[in-house]
């Protein structure tokens, strides 16, 4: 087990010209660990952002990144996106992620997700994991082999199952307050919707649309499963380069993140951007004021999406399927809210949704100032008196 620790507060010594630490310090990560098994293929990231809230939780995703840069670009932002996850959703959770390189269609083994859950277990408790992009159900029982520190587990063990589905709710329900704002009224029937990906969450996402009588295009890497889906909902294949300059009235990135950018932007003819990828802002600042500028209504990702999140975090209290759900639906009025904010503020979405969620992290942390003594301390003075000293 070869494990590099990199820890802003512990480390500060370290020399700060190093880039990693610059990204580390710019969005105040607190730890981020290596974790390598040459002999088993496995190469993992996991990145903790904040746990002012609670431990760390945020799923394991598994791409074959081009190289260990981009890895590691996607591990700090999606940590950082699950701080604000969390605390905009009303949970006393902390933000981190894990990211494993490779290809999901032949690289998983049971070996290698073994090694990641034994890297998992070496947090304590800081980081709890959870499925994402490449990951199932079976590959988080592996993991749980080694670990209690793991979520999103089979319902046959007392876990939620897949949270796709109430991800996928989530979605829904945020474009329908999307629709509200921008229509006046939240019915899809008959709104053109153009979706990227055909993933398990994209997947029940256009079913619901379809049901409601919404007019989908949808693209996806793989062509196999994208014509699946297309057939079963009626939908219309479109090339993955063609679904940005659809003339549409909502965008919905389901896959990976950096897509609405300086080349996108440009060709976008949606009213509503609302979809399940995580960081779809390649650069927030300036890619959330260039939809602003071009009156294109932005529901933030971190926000939306959360109803994956809400699922394994549910597991944590004893899962409660209709808890979780009606937890989901409340992504409506917080969606309202923050489109609200935005509009009164004169501000891009993103901002108004982060500065919420800053909020709720500030007044809080301000109350675990107040020192509590912890158990192991407790539990050593009552150790003290029971031998008499």
């Amino acid at each position: 087990m070869q494990s590099t620790t990199i820890d802003r507060k512990k480390d500060a010594g370290i020399d700060k010209a190093f880039p990693l630490f610059d990204k580390l310090q710019s969005h105040e990560h607190e730890q981020v660990v290596i974790c390598s098994e040459p002999d088993i293929g496995l190469k993992a990231i996991i990145a903790i952002h904040d746990t002012t809230l609670g431990p760390a939780l945020g799923g394991v995703r598994m791409w074959p990144y081009n190289n260990e840069q981009e890895a590691i670009r996607d591990v700090l932002r999606l940590s950082r996106g699950m701080t604000y996850k969390a605390s905009i959703s009303g949970l006393n959770l902390g933000g981190g992620k894990a990211v494993i390189i490779g290809d999901s269609r032949k690289d998983k083994s049971e070996p290698l997700f073994r090694a990641f859950g034994r890297y998992v277990e070496s947090l304590g408790g800081r980081y709890i994991t959870a499925e994402d992009v490449g990951i199932d159900v079976q590959n988080m029982e592996w993991v749980r082999s080694e670990t209690k520190y793991v979520s999103g587990l089979p319902k046959a063990i007392g876990g939620g199952g897949d949270p796709s589905p109430v991800t996928a709710f989530g979605v829904y329900m945020g474009m329908k307050a999307c629709a509200k704002k921008a229509y006046g009224s939240d019915s899809l029937e008959g709104k053109r919707i153009a979706v990227q990906g055909a993933g398990h969450v994209s997947s029940h996402l256009v079913r619901s649309l379809s049901e409601e009588g919404a007019e989908l295009y949808i693209c996806d890497i793989y062509e196999d499963k994208v014509n699946a889906l297309a057939r079963e909902v009626s939908a219309e294949v479109v090339d993955p380069d063609d679904i940005y300059g659809l003339d549409v009235d909502i965008f919905s990135p389901c896959a990976l993140g950096g897509v609405v950018n300086d080349d996108t932007i440009p060709h976008m003819k949606c009213d509503i951007i609302a979809g399940a990828a995580n960081n779809v802002l390649d650069e927030e600042e300036r890619h959330g004021q260039m939809l602003l500028d071009h009156n294109i209504l932005y529901a933030p990702d971190y926000v939306i999406n959360a109803g994956g999140l809400i699922n394994v975090a549910s597991e944590l209290e004893g899962y409660n399927e209709q808890r979780a759900h009606d937890q989901a639906a409340k992504i409506y009025d917080t969606i309202l809210d923050i489109l609200n904010y935005s509009e009164d503020n004169n501000t891009p979405t993103f901002r108004a949704s982060n500065i919420l969620a800053e909020e709720r992290i500030e007044k809080v942390g301000k109350i675990h100032q107040v020192y509590t003594s912890d158990s192991s301390f407790s539990g050593r003075i009552g150790e003290l008196y029971s031998n008499n000293i």
